[in-house]
């Protein structure tokens, strides 16, 4: 975000796939090249330029989104975009909810 307004939205959706940490580690490694990115075990964050992705994995992919109001909307449509294509024949439903 290259305007720095505060980071003031946050939206969750909680993804129900067969493999979690395989998809989240994807998706963080994929953008690692490009965006600072934290990767442990069970959970990982990705520092973008619209706003900040967190993923924690339980039984589920639990992703939680953090942007201004200008970027949100955005940032899930990327966000669910990269993950669809991360779990390949998998397919996923990704429901955003506003928190």
């Amino acid at each position: 975000m290259t305007n720095k307004q505060p980071l003031t939205l946050k939206s969750t959706a909680a993804i129900h796939t067969l493999q979690p940490v395989r998809l989240m580690t994807r998706l963080c490694k994929h953008w690692g090249h490009k965006f600072p990115v934290e990767l442990g075990e069970q959970q990982g964050s990705i520092e973008l330029p619209l706003g900040l992705c967190h993923m924690r994995c339980t039984d589920i992919l639990q992703v939680q989104l953090h942007s201004d109001a200008e970027h949100i909307s955005q940032l899930q449509q990327v966000v669910a975009d990269h993950l669809r294509r991360m779990a390949s024949m998998e397919e996923l439903v990704i429901d955003w909810q506003q928190a």
